[in-house]
């Protein structure tokens, strides 16, 4: 429990809004979209500071974020299938041309994988989040955690492999 005197949110946000904002734009593959997500979620993380755990707070934030995309697509469902909801997470057109070919084509092998795998692997090696956080976010056990970022790695390779690089 955690009482207003203890909270210091602004510290929180300047702290962890980078790393929400990094993984929100994953998930959605929109700026706008992805300010909105944080938003949400700092929201949130305020309307429920008095239960706060700060010892866990960072993979906290990160599920709240998560669920706020997932909340956003659900309500979109109505208005558009989830594949039109969904923005594809490789290089923009516009963006293409600022990036290496090398990138782009990592970029294009990642947006190849399932989207758990994806996100597992994002949060271990970009988030730099251990097991059981990423557990606690994906709603999933550390060993099936464990099993999606091991088998995103090996994709990874399998389909460097594949293109001869």
């Amino acid at each position: 429990m955690t009482t207003d005197a203890d909270f210091d949110f602004a510290g929180l946000y300047r702290r962890y809004a980078p790393s929400v904002f990094r993984y929100a734009l994953f998930l959605c593959g929109d700026r706008m979209q992805a300010e909105d997500i944080v938003s949400e979620t700092f929201v949130r993380v305020w309307g429920a500071r008095e239960r706060v755990d700060l010892s866990s707070v960072r993979s906290y934030l990160l599920a709240i974020a998560r669920n706020v995309f997932l909340q956003g697509l659900r309500r979109n469902r109505r208005e558009a299938p989830l594949d039109d909801a969904m923005s594809d997470p490789a290089p923009r057109p516009d963006a293409s041309h600022q990036i290496s070919a090398e990138l782009a084509r990592a970029m294009a092998d990642l947006a190849a994988l399932p989207e758990s795998d994806r996100t597992a692997l994002l949060l271990r090696v970009d988030e730099e989040l251990s097991y059981d956080d990423i557990a606690s976010i994906l709603d999933i056990t550390p060993v099936a955690a464990r099993v999606k970022v091991h088998r995103a790695r090996a994709r990874l390779t399998q389909m460097r492999k594949d293109s001869g690089s």
